[in-house]
């Protein structure tokens, strides 16, 4: 295949976030009486924080929280993360060298987020040098993942044909929504669910890290030159 563009997600791909969100997210919604556990987290990933507020609320209530019920959780939320990290908590191993190859070989580099987080979004380009072409994230969109919309306004603005582009994902439902969306998904298991949950979702390729995925960016771009 022909690789001109590759959609990285943010959280457990580019940054080594999820310990922090899991726990962050079981601490702000417990307080507000919406029992919540890390597993859940991890499943939930990829949506946005108003999806995964109104997910649980639905399935425990019946009904859909309320505006200020969702803006207490998610400042909870986001002040729990912020105490626990600094602000940052770190990139994944080997995804910088992930990125510089990518760019080295001319590939356009975008992220495709559910995030709302503004200093981690903001902060994207500081950390890995200016490399990424763009970046939708949850204020980008009317529906999070794992709707296709995110992946599909990537594409659409990158200017590449599908069969050209590639995702980067960690997460059951960032994979759904990007094989919703006809986009060739890789998997790359930086997290606590089994392989057989990225497999579920149709993952093209699954990789156990960072180090992995590289090797095989490394095979099929140097073997289309």
């Amino acid at each position: 295949m022909t690789i001109k563009a590759v959609f990285f997600d943010q959280d457990g791909v580019l940054y080594n976030s999820m310990p922090y969100h899991a726990e962050s997210w079981a601490w702000a919604m417990t307080k507000h009486g919406l029992p919540y556990t890390a597993m859940e987290t991890y499943r939930n990933e990829g949506r946005t924080s108003v999806g995964v507020i109104q997910e649980l609320h639905q399935r425990m209530y019946g009904t859909p929280a309320s505006p200020e019920l969702v803006e207490a959780i998610y400042k909870d939320k986001t002040a729990h993360f912020t105490e626990m990290t600094g602000g940052f908590p770190g990139i994944i191993p080997d995804v910088d060298r992930v990125l510089n190859f990518l760019h080295e070989h001319g590939i356009a580099c975008w992220v495709v987020t559910g995030s709302g987080q503004k200093n981690l979004i903001n902060a994207l380009n500081g950390t890995f040098n200016n490399v990424f072409s763009g970046i939708i994230s949850s204020f980008d969109v009317q529906k999070g993942k794992p709707d296709p919309e995110p992946y599909l306004k990537a594409w659409e603005r990158c200017g590449f044909k599908k069969e050209e582009c590639v995702v980067v994902e960690n997460a059951p439902l960032g994979v759904r929504a990007a094989k919703a969306a006809d986009l060739f998904t890789c998997a790359v298991n930086t997290g606590i669910l089994p392989d057989s949950d990225l497999a579920a979702e149709h993952a093209d390729k699954i990789f156990p890290d960072m180090a992995a995925l590289l090797q095989w960016f490394e095979t099929t771009i140097t073997n289309n030159l």
